[in-house]
């Protein structure tokens, strides 16, 4: 899929979530309710679920059932990770499925995440087609115009939002005319579905609990799921995952290989954020038992790798791990027994090593650990961003391209095939 398509695609399923919660709250609550953030009539995080799973989830059509399962991982993990954001940032709780069973936190529970996995069936096998079908049922300049304009609208919209959000006065008069006539169109519209619902017009709002909970200043370094902690354990994760991937190989294979992610040192990225994001959304249920973190940590290790191999894949045009010749595999990016593997991970790190790490973290001098964390982060970031750079040249001198520009041939000059083959052995290119 190009831009146009995916942005297309956004809106659609932004569009059809808001229609499909006015209309839930319609028939369930006899009343109208707009659970979109935006003034627009839009529901941004069935948008950004539908993108995900068009982007990962496209090649699992003819199997429903891990499109199922692992499209109701992905949207679960999406709906927990925006619930908490925008409370964060709004102070305000946006859904609420305490009252259902098997719930957690509130924001995510076992019957939303069936239906998320059903919808993500109906996506892939009927609502992309279908959806692509009208778009190209419009001319290719009348497609572009309609895209943009809705990009533009978007922007305006999201942007003053956020600034709201935030407590931030902002005036810019054609802005605010944009959001109010955005605003009066998404309550108009929502008035007459629930009139046609209910046969009547009503007007009612959602309660939302604004109350402000003040925070202790912290005294420690890095306290609790701090983002310097975060930080720093990707780089630990990063750094320790490349050296367990190379004494794994030199076991398994019998030679020593490189197994890192970046041109600069040993750290496998993969794992790096792998650790970090386990410790973000599963800080808070790190006490729990460890028969339901090895359950978790199997269920979003396996999503979290079939994620990365698409992304890798479709980015930089090669295939870093094959599982094919293991049984029980997923289209070679997963396979079972490396899913139990992520399970046994999460018990591993959250019941044994990640409580005496975090002692370690928290007692470094907070000037100090600032200044270290920050130093570290922009050498990763240059280091991933050069890397990235060398693997797209990597693949486009394989398939023939001179450079083209002075990076180019700088990548050429420092990254040339024969570094880049030692660095990565065991990618495989896909053209």
């Amino acid at each position: 899929m190009d831009f146009y398509q995916l942005t297309y695609l956004f809106f659609a399923y932004s569009f059809l979530g808001w229609l499909g919660e006015v209309l839930n709250n319609a028939v369930r609550k006899h009343r109208y309710q707009d659970c979109g953030v935006l003034n627009g009539p839009l529901c941004i995080l069935y948008g950004i679920g539908g993108i995900i799973i068009s982007f990962t989830l496209g090649d699992l059509q003819q199997n429903w059932i891990f499109l199922f399962g692992l499209g109701a991982v992905y949207a679960t993990v999406l709906e927990w990770i925006a619930g908490h954001i925008l409370e964060l940032v709004s102070h305000t709780r946006w859904w609420d499925y305490s009252d259902r069973k098997w719930n957690l936190d509130g924001y995510i529970c076992l019957g939303a995440s069936l239906l998320w996995g059903l919808l993500s069936v109906v996506l892939i096998k009927w609502g992309n087609p279908l959806l692509l079908f009208l778009f190209h049922l419009m001319p290719g300049g009348v497609r572009a115009v309609v895209v943009w304009v809705l990009v533009v609208l978007f922007a305006i919209d999201a942007v003053g939002t956020l600034l709201t959000m935030l407590g931030l006065r902002y005036r810019w008069p054609p802005a605010e005319a944009v959001e109010n006539r955005l605003a009066s169109l998404t309550l108009r519209a929502g008035l007459w579905i629930l009139g046609r619902v209910e046969g009547r017009m009503t007007k009612a709002h959602p309660t939302a609990n604004f109350v402000r909970v003040k925070k202790a200043k912290p005294q420690v370094f890095a306290a609790g799921c701090s983002p310097y902690k975060i930080a720093l354990l990707f780089i630990v994760g990063a750094f320790l995952g490349d050296i367990v991937e190379t004494i794994f190989c030199r076991i398994t294979a019998g030679y020593w290989m490189s197994r890192s992610s970046v041109v600069w040192g040993p750290f496998s990225v993969v794992w790096g954020l792998a650790l970090a994001l386990a410790t973000l959304l599963l800080y808070r249920y790190k006490d729990k038992s460890a028969s339901w973190l090895f359950v978790t940590g199997t269920l979003l290790g396996g999503a979290y790798e079939y994620l990365c191999s698409v992304f890798t894949e479709v980015v930089f045009g090669a295939v870093f791990w094959d599982y094919s010749a293991i049984p029980f595999n997923l289209g070679g990016r997963i396979n079972l027994l490396y899913c139990f593997f992520w399970g046994f991970a999460a018990v591993a790190w959250f019941k044994v090593a990640f409580p005496p790490i975090e002692r370690q973290i928290e007692r470094i001098p907070r000037t100090f650990g600032k200044v270290v964390t920050w130093a570290l982060c922009v050498f990763m970031a240059v280091n991933m961003i050069v890397s990235a750079m060398a693997l797209v040249r990597y693949n486009a001198r394989i398939e023939g391209e001179p450079a083209h520009n002075q990076v180019e041939v700088y990548l050429d000059a420092h990254f040339d095939d024969a570094r880049m083959q030692k660095i990565y052995p065991k990618a495989v290119h896909t053209g």
